[in-house]
């Protein structure tokens, strides 16, 4: 697995001396047994106020992403949760697949990794269809905070009309994330 290391605000070296890259690299190794070789995954160390740390992974594999956070004063034990979410998620989306395939070989996969967490079922409550109206990324963020919602979808001008989504982030900013067309 490849693993990249971030480091953000903060000294240049604070972050890297928190979080020791061994230490990191030696529990992102553990996730090796998931995934095939071409996983990449990425270590972001944040400092923020008060000597507390965001440490968040993302291992990227075959084109499913699995994320976690973790803040703590502790980058390490950040780290460790961190982890402990990413394999969470491995586990709930290998339960899904196997109900989904009941495929023999994926059941003898399945049965040398043991699963203790149940899976929650998964209904759409309410579907909605309209067009979606071209506009900017700023425009879409005014009328996400008129409708009082958390993310709105729109077609960006700015970008050949393709399918966008602006999204509040916790932290009190906003997001975008926007069709791939190329």
């Amino acid at each position: 697995m490849n693993v990249k290391f971030v480091d953000r605000k903060g000294e240049p070296k604070s972050a890297a001396q928190s979080l020791q890259y061994s230490y990191a690299e030696k529990k992102v190794a553990k996730l090796d047994r998931f995934f095939r070789s071409d996983a990449d995954a990425t270590v972001t160390c944040t400092h923020l106020k008060k000597g507390m740390v965001k440490v968040e992974v993302a291992v990227n594999a075959g084109g499913t992403l699995y994320r976690g956070e973790s803040t703590t004063n502790d980058a390490n034990a950040a780290l460790d949760d961190a982890i402990r979410a990413i394999e969470r998620q491995i586990r709930k989306f290998k339960t899904r697949v196997a109900k989904r395939l009941h495929n023999e070989d994926l059941d003898a996969l399945l049965a040398q990794e043991p699963f203790d967490e149940e899976e929650e079922d998964i209904s759409i409550l309410r579907s909605k269809k309209f067009a979606f109206k071209p506009m900017s990324a700023e425009e879409a963020v005014l009328q996400m905070n008129l409708t009082g919602h958390s993310f709105f979808v729109f077609r960006n001008a700015d970008n050949h009309d393709s399918v966008a989504v602006v999204y509040a982030r916790t932290d009190g900013g906003y997001g975008l994330i926007e069709d791939d067309l190329g």
